[in-house]
């Protein structure tokens, strides 16, 4: 059995996301974040993807040889380039999220194993300004059974603020001969 990790913003699941529970088998389009991504410090939770590049809607998607499919969001490896053409090879390593919006590409499914709320302390960019950014290092993991709908938003006091920011989920591959990618570090219910 493999595993791996995968965030649903929660804006995603507010905006167009069916909630999901502990054992339910889901089929997502995932995008492959850099580590970085939504203050970083995700070390556990990151995926290593390897495999040649395609076009698929317009996106950039890298089919591993085992048949996973991921779209790059951007090359998560270079800040200035373009990453490597249609069939050209790429090995990266990234947060998986699901992301709903934009161009399609192939779906991946999975049972769900695990489903955390992501409640992420966020700072004001500027005195004011009304506009948020997510704290690295300020993140907790609280286990649930079912993915909520809605997330909370706690009240801003002196710049800072906390908010469930969504749901990180331990998924195992349902599909037939592919292997989901490695994980670094560590839908409808089937009866």
């Amino acid at each position: 059995m493999r595993l791996w990790h995968v965030f649903y913003a929660d804006w995603q699941m507010e905006c167009c996301g069916t909630p999901f529970s502990v054992g339910d088998e889901v089929s997502w389009p995932l995008l492959l974040d850099p580590p970085d991504a939504y203050g970083g410090d995700w070390h556990d939770q990151l995926t290593e993807v390897a495999g040649p590049v395609e076009h698929v809607g317009g996106v950039r998607v890298v089919r591993e040889e085992a048949g996973f499919t991921v779209a790059l969001g951007g090359d998560p490896d270079a800040e200035d380039r373009q990453g490597p053409e249609r069939g050209g090879w790429i090995r990266s390593a990234g947060l998986l999220s699901v992301e709903r919006h934009g161009a399609s590409w192939p779906q991946v499914a999975g049972r769900v194993r695990a489903v955390q709320v992501l409640t992420q302390g966020y700072a004001e960019t500027a005195p004011g300004s009304r506009s948020w950014e997510p704290v690295s290092g300020e993140r907790s993991l609280r286990p649930v059974e079912r993915c909520p709908k809605w997330f909370a938003d706690g009240a801003a006091e002196q710049g800072h603020r906390w908010r469930e920011s969504g749901v990180v989920v331990t998924l195992e591959s349902l599909s037939t001969g592919a292997a989901p990618p490695r994980t670094k570090g560590a839908g409808r219910r089937r009866g």
